[in-house]
């Protein structure tokens, strides 16, 4: 009798020790969230030779430093416009569950000329769906040259603050300061940075999302 209550003894002690053990890597990883980069060009690392010298990768590495228990899922396409970042928004929410997104999308249709109105419409149904997926949201304000016109580019911008209004959510301020317009800072093109830009992009962004990371 007494070498069985020993055993039970001996066994109970094991199997605490093994939910000792395990009980913070659980815990690890129901507290890891996702950050979802849903962009075009600016944040899809254009051009640059090593992918991971890009401001999404750097806001990695500076989220892994402060220890914030945050992935990036950069799905960003270049080229893309809001209709075609629209177009495949409800199925990447789905198969990435994200708890924050980060909307950077509309330069394109900006450079392209498209209505205003459509642009806005695409934006707002995008915010409406993060909402239907219990997802936080954060705007990138866009910018597009005078070239375009002053009414068009004045309206063009004031878009995303209008957007940000209604819903309620966040928009960072135009995220290419310092950096549009520079050539030492941008690709032959003019319009895509180079990588010395990214760590200023990055540092432009950090302020508006950092304290949703702590």
């Amino acid at each position: 009798m007494r070498k069985s209550l020993f055993r039970r003894l001996f066994t109970s002690s094991r199997l605490l020790a093994v939910a000792l053990l395990t009980f913070p890597v659980i815990s690890l990883a129901a507290s890891q969230k996702t950050l979802l980069m849903y962009g075009d060009s600016l944040s899809a690392a254009y051009g640059l030779t090593d992918i991971n010298r890009g401001w999404v990768q750097l806001l990695q590495d500076k989220i892994d430093s402060h220890q914030y228990p945050w992935k990036i899922t950069n799905v960003s396409i270049s080229g893309e416009t809001t209709a075609g970042g629209l177009s495949r928004f409800r199925k990447t929410l789905e198969q990435t569950g994200p708890d924050l997104v980060l909307l950077e999308l509309g330069a394109n249709d900006g450079l392209q000329g498209k209505p205003l109105k459509t642009i806005k419409s695409n934006l707002d149904q995008m915010i409406a769906l993060t909402r239907e997926y219990n997802s936080d949201i954060i705007l990138f304000e866009m910018k597009i040259p005078p070239n375009y016109g002053p009414v068009y580019t004045q309206r063009f911008t004031e878009t995303f603050h209008e957007l940000g209004k209604k819903w309620g959510v966040p928009v960072i301020p135009f995220f290419l300061n310092g950096v549009a317009g520079n050539d030492s800072l941008n690709q032959p093109d003019g319009i895509h940075p180079t990588e010395a830009a990214q760590p200023i992009l990055l540092k432009n962004v950090w302020p508006e999302l950092q304290p949703r990371l702590k």
